[in-house]
Parts: structure tokens; sequence; C-alpha cells
């Protein structure tokens, strides 16, 4: 698994003062990486850079400088870095009306396993959702969930070489796929070795 070191983290005052300076880069770099898929359903793909800023943000607002609670925040958010055979994300399932929520969450359990990602020219890979913990029940899925694509060598070799891939979902309740921009794409190769 890839991880980040205890020592190339900043100090929490050494993060605090460039923490403003360098929100409009780590926004940028999040858009660029985030797909949405419909509406309601956006997926936000994590590298070393969304992870260690997020790494980063934990331990400045909880305050945590001893060296066992560095290395928690460090395990807890380690396993969303890309190993350079899949793309990792976050899904969030957005709806702003509480009641409105509460309804689809209950509509769309199994969401989570019903992406897909699709490289040109290849079969759909379906997403391995939740890995740490079962994130929904016999009444309604959560709003966000952890997802990994595992590509083949040829699919990654295919999306270094400028296959287009389409990003989707085939649940009952909630059928939708969109190509992937090719900025998005650029991005998401470099993941991939």
């Amino acid at each position: 698994m890839v991880t980040i070191a205890r020592d190339s983290l900043l100090t929490l005052e050494a993060y605090s003062k460039i923490r403003k300076t360098s929100r409009a880069e780590a926004i940028a770099h999040r858009r660029l990486r985030t797909v949405h898929l419909g509406e309601h359903v956006t997926l936000q793909f994590e590298d070393e850079q969304t992870v260690r800023r997020q790494i980063q943000e934990m331990l400045l607002i909880e305050k945590i400088f001893d060296e066992d609670g560095i290395q928690s925040e460090i395990d807890a958010y380690a396993p969303l870095i890309p190993d350079g055979t899949n793309w990792k994300a976050t899904m969030l399932i957005e709806y702003p009306d509480p009641h409105e929520r509460k309804r689809e969450l209950a509509r769309l359990i199994g969401i989570e396993d019903r992406l897909f990602v699709e490289v040109e020219g290849d079969k759909r890979v379906y997403a391995i959702a939740d890995e740490d913990l079962d994130r929904e029940n016999d009444e309604k899925t959560s709003s966000v969930h952890f997802v990994r694509f595992e590509l083949t060598k040829p699919m990654r070799e295919a999306v270094r070489a400028g296959a287009a891939v389409k990003i989707g979902c085939d649940h009952t309740n909630y059928p939708a796929h969109v190509m992937v921009p090719p900025e998005t794409l650029a991005s998401l190769a470099g993941d991939l070795r």
C-alpha cells in the first residue's frame, strides 16, 4: 500500500502558515479530479495530494501533535491513495432537501456496488466499495462511500495511451453515465503504472 511518511508532513505551525495560500490550489486540484454522475452522485478521485491535504487538515482541526495521533490519521487516510493499479474515490450522494435525501437513500441501497468504469474497447469494471466498513443497512445506504476500481494492465496501458473512459452507474433507481473529461482523465492517468 502507498502511504505518507510521518516525517513528510508539516508541523501544525508550518501547515497553519501555508493553509490559506495553498487553499485555492488544493480546491482546483480536487475539482480537476471530480466527476459528477448525474445530478446527485459525485466521485472525488483521491491521490497522494488530496489525502495529504486531508491528513494535514485533520491534524490541524483536531490539534493532533502526538506521534500516535499523527500515525492514526495517516493509517486512517492512507488506504485512499491509489497504488498504481487502481483508482480510488470518495462517492457522495447529495440531495439538499433532508426529506428527499432520506427517501432517495432508501431507494439507492446497493448503489455503491453498481458504479463502473469502462475503458474504451474493454469491459466494465465495477467498484469495490467500503472495504473498511459497511455503510448501509436494510433501511438505507450512506450518503458517503469509498470505492476502488481495479484496472487490468491492458486497461491501464490504454488509459495512459489516451483511451476514452466512461464512468457510470447501472443501479435500477439511478441509471447514469458520463465520459470522463480529457483534463480529468489526464490527471487520473497519472495514478496508473
